[in-house]
């Protein structure tokens, strides 16, 4: 569909002048996925995701942005203490939302191959085991999100929507997964990035706002 230069939804101002002429990143394990302003899925609309695996064999990552109501506690009492507030699941994607996938922030200087049960993804950021021992981790997390489901792409399907404008690739930091509630991770790690994407901070879904 053609969209005139001004037009917000795909193709238009978001779509091309601007991010046409953004530097892109490849994602990399660790990286993070920004949902572009007029991102048509409304699943993922003002979402971020973590990155946790990305090769060949296709893509896998957890989104950030979306919170439960289901207290950590409920279902696993021994972790939940080390949750960042609110300790709360959170909802990783729409694939297997019967699965957890845990993360664990580790304190600075801690050396994550001395403990049994860690998956390092980058830097302080690892994949815990949710069936090994919390004692042996508890004084050693700075925090740790724990999510329900995931989002996962197949071969060359992230690459086609990254092409076509969906998402941004961006750098992450530890606190993006500990963010409290609240805290607006979109725009703040919008923010931070080199421009154009600061402009796109402030945007709302509505085309009589923007």
């Amino acid at each position: 569909m053609d969209t005139g230069p001004d037009d917000l939804s795909g193709g238009g101002l978001f779509g091309d002048r601007l991010y046409d002429a953004m530097d892109k990143r490849d994602p990399v394990a660790g990286s993070l996925l920004i949902a572009a302003p007029d991102m048509p899925d409304p699943n993922f609309q003002r979402a971020i995701i973590y990155v946790i695996e990305h090769d060949h064999s296709g893509s896998l990552g957890v989104v950030i942005t979306r919170r439960s109501e289901t207290p950590v506690e409920t279902i696993l009492p021994g972790w939940a203490e080390m949750c960042a507030a609110p300790s709360v699941f959170h909802i990783g994607g729409p694939v297997k939302p019967d699965t957890g996938i845990a993360l664990v922030v580790l304190g600075s200087g801690v050396d994550g191959y001395t403990h049994s049960g860690l998956q390092q993804i980058e830097g302080r950021v690892h994949v815990v085991d949710l069936d090994s021992d919390p004692d042996l981790l508890r004084d050693n997390v700075e925090g740790m999100r724990v999510f329900v489901g995931y989002t996962g792409w197949a071969p060359g399907q992230l690459q086609g929507e990254l092409d076509r404008g969906d998402w941004y690739v961006a750098p992450s930091l530890p606190s993006d997964l500990l963010a409290p509630s609240h805290v607006d991770i979109w725009g703040t790690v919008l923010r931070r990035q080199e421009m154009p994407l600061p402009l796109y901070a402030t945007y709302v879904h509505d085309g009589d706002v923007n």
